[in-house]
């Protein structure tokens, strides 16, 4: 770390101190100076392009998933940590994909099922925006379609009870009888 006051390359950290967001803030001093000096550390990530439908690439937007998030939850009993809670778990899913381009249909996916956990309404809302409809019967139809997918999703796997069959005796036992 280069001093701001004389420029020298050397020095020592004082303090290191983990912010809320995640951030370092460091107390450092000046081996030339002695002028002491913080600096704040802070993690860059790379997001992943969002393809649109008509082909355009644009950067994802924490900003424009959470108005969206804000629009649909309006006047519901949803508080604004919540939607930021939302808005992290979307960007962390999006960063663990690790790939470099995500289409816009399955970024509209993810959203849609993380308000389905958190409002009913707020998902009705965000999907008859997000997705165009010729009609209010293709829209239930489309509603009750997710609903019976998630169902089937998220149903426990069959289990078969165990029989007791009982086992032919030993070969060793029949050859003596």
């Amino acid at each position: 770390m280069k001093c701001p006051f004389c420029g020298h390359n050397d020095d020592r950290v004082l303090d290191t101190r983990v912010q809320k967001e995640g951030s370092i803030r460091r107390r450092r001093e000046c081996l030339e100076c002695k002028a002491r000096f913080t600096t704040l550390e802070t993690l860059m990530v790379n997001f992943p392009m969002i393809v649109k439908k008509d082909g355009r690439r644009e950067p994802f937007s924490k900003e424009k998933i959470f108005k969206g998030l804000q629009a649909a939850c309006q006047k519901r009993p949803v508080s604004l940590s919540q939607l930021e809670n939302v808005v992290e778990k979307i960007s962390s899913w999006l960063i663990n994909r690790g790939e470099n381009e995500v289409a816009a249909r399955l970024l509209g996916r993810k959203v849609m099922a993380e308000l389905k956990q958190l409002d009913d309404v707020a998902y009705v809302r965000f999907a008859s925006v997000y997705r165009t409809f010729k009609d209010v019967q293709e829209f239930v139809e489309t509603l009750e379609e997710d609903e019976w997918m998630d169902q089937v999703d998220t149903s426990p796997q069959l289990t078969l009870p165990i029989v007791n069959t009982p086992q032919p005796a030993h070969p060793s036992t029949e050859k003596n009888q």
